[in-house]
């Protein structure tokens, strides 16, 4: 009986006609919704009988899509916007009773209705002369007028269902039919007995019973995007009430077996349980992890922009890219002590990039928790009602290699068939009724989709048999980019340990060996020559800050073209200075623009960190001074660049916001980074030293 309730209600939520007879059901993995008695935590056992078995469900109007039945457009009805063909009418029908209106799909089709009648869909009722006071006589028999208000109905001319606003005693069919405001032309219908003649070729017998104002139902919405919903004031500026209302005559309405409340509570189900899920989804994968911090930033870091809701992980993957550059930076540079820039440059780039991380987020299942479809409530599928979807879709466009990848994690059981390298995405089957806990290690290795599956297989032309909307798109990028949107809010809710603790888990190197720091500290043997011949207290004058080993300054400001001395080139300390001036700059914008929407947080991060702002830096505080180097050709760059700077700056009005062409060389930005590095060196270690030092 319950689940008889159940299959009623959300088969008309959803408005997917199925019989919950004939409805597959497995106890074990769904889960049932029941009405409460108001007031109390009791199970409202009258209410589920009562809609359960109520015998008005036999008429197939006042099931979902009555728009198959009627031959009308069900777009029109505010459904779920899908294609359906008449071999979908309920089986148990005969072959007579159904409907194949020729003007199905055309917006304003609409069924003659005596032969709706006629076939039996709306039960007769004998026409009264003596209608009982405080009584209406409706297509389905009396009702008390003062039990229809909220009631939903069915406008059996139409198919179209509707909720009771109130009964208007001032008006029946015999009332002049309004004009469209502003329309001066012809009067078109006389009457509202004339407009359902003219309209749906139906004389109406009861011409003096009073009209239902009815309010549309209308389909059910994504109540977790607020920002992108439009909808419409319900008063305007004066005060008056801009709702639609629709007059209907009682003889062409039903009853519907489900209250109207009742309905308009179970609309916000699917958005209720959507969130429901996808927090459970969130608790599970921090559980995983094995760190603590709030679950809803969790789901924050698993939901992409594409889903339209108040929040998304591109701010957060923004920090989380800076802080994983700045860490495997810095474990490789103390890692590998004798490897150049570029080497490391290349070494870092094998560690961080998009595919590495797309890599590792399929080896810890992360597609199964990521959020990447705006959320459609028409298409959500609800526990033992079976989705119904378009048979006519198929996916030329976007599957053209037979290759699939079998995934077997901790969570469940997914299938990842490869698109072609043009697109570079997967299509991802999410098989939620699978779960388990078996954790399984070939991943890796590839296999083909067998057809024993039932949900999908593939066929010759390379095509997936089944329903494409049983699948999901999720690109590489999009999963390497969860990768840092975990990492950035681990940072922002626990600090560097638990960042760090998010990367151990999906396999991203970062935690060194004192030792190395140790070493990496000390810097270089500087020659007692080399020492004398820098102005040590003037560039930490400029700098505000005093190093304690000083060859590593030495080593920030020599230029690979510097003759052979003993001393090391810049370049190893501009890597990790880089890597450190991002995240830090990153970081700070990240806390101080709290409310500046991703984009333009992408646009200041890059406005701020990039070679002609550091190079300016560095003629600001004259550290181009210092710069050990022994190219001519540099040289005349350099001065070049600051005689142009200083004429640019020395005209009135100037343009704050840039130096028109003049091209910085790169060595003056190398030499802020270089500095950074080794400041950040000197501090042992720590970052946020750098972050004090004056620039």
């Amino acid at each position: 009986m319950v689940k008889n309730f159940h299959v009623r209600l959300m088969s008309i939520v959803l408005d997917v006609d199925v019989d919950p007879a004939t409805t597959a059901w497995d106890s074990s993995k769904a889960y049932l919704f029941v009405p409460l008695i108001v007031g109390t935590s009791d199970i409202d056992w009258y209410l589920i009988e009562n809609i359960a078995y109520n015998i008005s469900w036999n008429n197939p109007l006042q099931r979902a899509r009555p728009d198959v039945y009627l031959g009308t457009d069900e777009r029109a009805l505010g459904g779920d916007r899908r294609e359906y063909a008449f071999a979908k009418l309920r089986a148990s029908m005969t072959s007579h009773n159904k409907i194949c209106h020729p003007t199905y799909g055309k917006r304003g089709a609409v069924a003659d209705f005596d032969i709706v009648k006629e076939t039996g869909l709306i039960p007769f009722e004998e026409i009264m002369d003596d209608i009982p006071d405080g009584m209406l006589l409706m297509a389905d028999g009396f009702h008390k007028v003062s039990e229809l208000a909220g009631v939903m109905i069915t406008a059996a001319h139409s198919g179209k269902r509707f909720y009771v606003d109130s009964i208007r005693e001032d008006l029946n069919a015999e009332s002049s039919f309004p004009r469209k405001d502003g329309y001066l032309g012809p009067v078109e219908y006389n009457s509202y007995a004339d407009y359902y003649k003219q309209k749906y070729g139906r004389d109406l017998r009861c011409k003096k019973q009073p009209l239902i104002r009815g309010r549309g139902v209308s389909h059910c919405k994504n109540l977790l995007s607020p920002r992108f919903e439009c909808t419409e004031a319900s008063t305007n500026e004066e005060g008056q009430d801009k709702t639609y209302y629709v007059m209907l005559p009682p003889e062409l309405c039903l009853v519907h077996p489900l209250p109207g409340p009742l309905v308009r509570g179970a609309q916000c189900l699917p958005s209720i349980m959507r969130r429901v899920e996808s927090m459970l989804l969130a608790i599970q994968l921090k559980h995983d992890i094995g760190y603590s911090i709030p679950a809803s930033k969790v789901l924050e870091a698993l939901t992409a922009a594409s889903c339209q809701e108040t929040f998304c992980y591109e701010r957060a993957e923004l920090l989380g890219d800076a802080y994983l550059k700045w860490v495997v930076s810095r474990w490789l540079f103390l890692k590998f002590p004798q490897k150049h820039e570029g080497q490391l440059t290349r070494m870092r780039q094998q560690n961080v990039s998009n595919m590495v991380l797309y890599e590792k987020a399929l080896q810890k299942g992360l597609q199964a928790y990521i959020q990447a479809d705006r959320f459609a409530p028409c298409r959500w599928t609800a526990p033992g009602v079976p989705p119904v979807f378009d048979e006519d879709v198929k996916d030329d466009d976007f599957i053209s290699d037979k290759r699939s990848l079998r995934l077997q994690n901790n969570n469940c059981n997914e299938e990842v068939l490869e698109s072609s390298s043009d697109l570079n995405c997967h299509l991802v089957h999410i098989q939620s009724d699978k779960c388990n806990k078996e954790a399984k290690d070939d991943s890796s290795e590839y296999e083909v989709l067998d057809d024993t599956d039932g949900d999908s297989s593939s066929t010759e032309e390379g095509e997936i048999e089944g329903d494409l909307s049983s699948y999901r798109v999720l690109s590489s990028k999009t999963l390497a980019d969860v990768v840092e949107a975990l990492i950035g809010v681990y940072y922002v809710e626990s600090g560097p340990k638990a960042a760090t603790h998010l990367m151990d888990w999906i396999g991203i190197p970062s935690r060194y060996d004192m030792e190395d720091g140790t070493r990496a500290r000390a810097g270089c043997t500087v020659p007692e020559t080399v020492l004398r011949s820098i102005d040590f207290e003037k560039i930490e004058m400029a700098l505000g800050y005093s190093f304690r080993e000083r060859s590593l300054l030495v080593e920030a400001i020599t230029h690979a073209s510097r003759p052979a001395s003993g001393v090391p080139c810049y370049q190893r300390l501009e890597f990790v200075g880089d890597a450190v001036l991002d995240h830090l700059i990153t970081r700070y914008l990240f806390f101080t623009y709290t409310d500046l929407p991703p984009g333009r947080l992408t646009d200041l991060r890059a406005a701020a960190v990039n070679n002609e702002n550091f190079a300016r830096v560095a003629v600001k505080h004259g550290l181009h001074l210092h710069l050990r180097h022994g190219s001519s050709a540099l040289e005349t760059q350099i001065r070049d660049f600051v005689k142009d700077i200083k004429s640019e700056l020395d005209k009135p009005g100037v343009n704050s916001f840039g130096l028109g062409d003049f091209k910085a060389p790169k060595v003056l930005g190398d030499i802020v980074e270089s500095i950074a590095g080794a400041i950040f060196l000197d501090n042992g270690l720590c970052a946020d030293e750098v972050w004090k030092v004056r620039v």
